[in-house]
Order: C-alpha cells, then structure tokens, then sequence
C-alpha cells in the first residue's frame, strides 16, 4: 500500500518499487453524475455482450431493463465512452482526420512468433465514482501484454508513453491498431516508422480484426475491474498491476494449449 507521507520512503519511490506509474497518484477520474456513471457501466457490460450495438439498440436494452432514458442521453454518454455507434466495433478511439491511413496487413497472414505482430487497443474503465481510459499493447502469437497505461482523457500521450515502453521490450515486424486519432498521430505513427514497423489498421467497422485484444478487454473487466469496482485510481492502477501479472505469469490459456502468455513470448 503507497502512503504518501511515509517516513523512509519518498511517493517516487514507493511508486518505483510497485512498479507504477507516479502520475496515477495524482490522476483524478473523470466525472459524471451518480445516474449516468450506472447508465454507463450497463453500456459498458451491454457492449462486452453486444459490440454491435449502436445507440437505438442500447437505448431499447436499457429500457427494457426499466431504465428511463432517451436516445439523446444514451448517444452522449457513448460518444464520452468512446463507444461509436455508427460501427459495429466499440471505437474508444475517434478516427483522425487528415492523417495516413495504413492498410490491414493481417488479413491471411500466418502469425507464427512472438513480436511478429503487436496490437494496441484503448478501453474504458468504469469506477466507483468516476472513469478512466486503459490502452495495452499485446504481443498477437504468445497473448501477452506487454505493457499498459491508464488516462483520464482520450489525449494521445498517454499511447505514445505505453508505445515507448513496449519498444524497450523489443521490436515487431508489424504493429496494428485501429484508426484512431491516438494511433493515426504523427508522433505515434512516426514512433513505429523510426523503428523500421511496418503498420497496419484495422478497416473501419471491422470488429474482428483486432480480436485477440478484444479478448483480452472482455477478461480484465470480467475478471477483475467489474468485480473489484475501483473507488481511486492508485488502487486502480495497483489492480491492474496485480491483474496483468496474473494474466502473463499465471493465467492459462486454452488457445496457448493451457501455457501462460510469459511461457509462450520467451519460450
């Protein structure tokens, strides 16, 4: 547990040796009303469930729950999840305008070995009064996360810092994400072009083209966010440390034929 006036250790340090990130500390979560945080948390666990709602549908699953809402209602608190009704994949990330956008290189690709191809995709994060955005970028062959960052706004830098990171872990030949505004920024797409990575985005609309992280959204909510119900962005951030560590070091998968992801990426 971080204690901020502890008499030894300085906040710096205390967050250095949990491994977290020192800024979490400080970090707020974003607001709504105490309403509209649980209207957003069924869309949320709705969306798990059905992806391809867009706001018509959401607003008649809410109604039929007995909550009285609108469609109005229901398309804001999406567009402020960064949901995109328009599509049939939930879209975190708005798409860029007037940026490249690369092709999908994946479509029939043998993946075979790990860093062969990473992905990275951002989702939001309910909380006891509040929210956050959590981006992870993820090795495709072995499942594994290779590194992740939590934000309080939908701002690139915070994908940037979790790019920086993972390309000190090493280097994939193709990097894939959707096309947002974070991922389709110059500083990020120059990021990945400086490092010799081919890119490649998913189609818009596409919502299996990126569907090992998916997955991985679908078990971290499951299996540790909805159940822990987060009240403050450190125990957030310390959950989450906890929670990937299990999910790379101990966690079977059946698709990895019972092996952890950490077996498979440094086998």
């Amino acid at each position: 547990m971080i204690e901020p006036t502890h008499p030894d250790f300085s906040l710096r340090r205390q967050c250095e040796l949990l491994g977290l990130n020192r800024s979490a500390w400080y970090y707020q979560p974003a607001g709504e009303s105490a309403k509209n945080l649980q209207l957003m948390r069924l869309i949320d666990e709705q969306y798990l469930r059905t992806p391809f709602y867009g706001w018509p549908r959401m607003t008649a699953s809410l109604r039929r729950a007995g909550h009285a809402v609108n469609h109005k209602r229901v398309q804001r608190l999406m567009h402020k999840m960064g949901l995109q009704a328009i599509y049939p994949k939930p879209k975190t990330s708005l798409t860029g305008k007037g940026h490249t956008i690369y092709p999908y290189l994946l479509r029939g690709l043998e993946i075979a070995q790990p860093n062969q191809v990473w992905s990275a995709d951002i989702t939001y994060v309910p909380m006891r009064q509040g929210f956050m955005y959590l981006v992870a970028i993820m090795d495709w062959f072995s499942r594994y996360v290779l590194t992740w960052q939590l934000s309080n706004t939908l701002d690139g830098y915070f994908c940037l810092d979790a790019l920086q990171q993972a390309l000190q872990q090493g280097r994939p030949a193709i990097f894939n994400t959707d096309q947002g505004a974070q991922f389709t920024a110059d500083a990020f797409t120059t990021c990945l072009e400086r490092a010799g990575i081919q890119i490649s985005m998913d189609g818009r609309g596409r919502a299996l083209d990126n569907i090992f992280i998916e997955r991985l959204w679908r078990s971290v909510k499951y299996e540790d966010i909805y159940l822990k119900d987060y009240a403050t962005v450190p125990h957030l951030e310390m959950g989450l440390a906890d929670y990937f560590s299990l999910y790379n070091d101990e966690r079977p998968h059946q698709s990895l034929d019972y092996r952890t992801p950490a077996e498979v990426h440094f086998a």
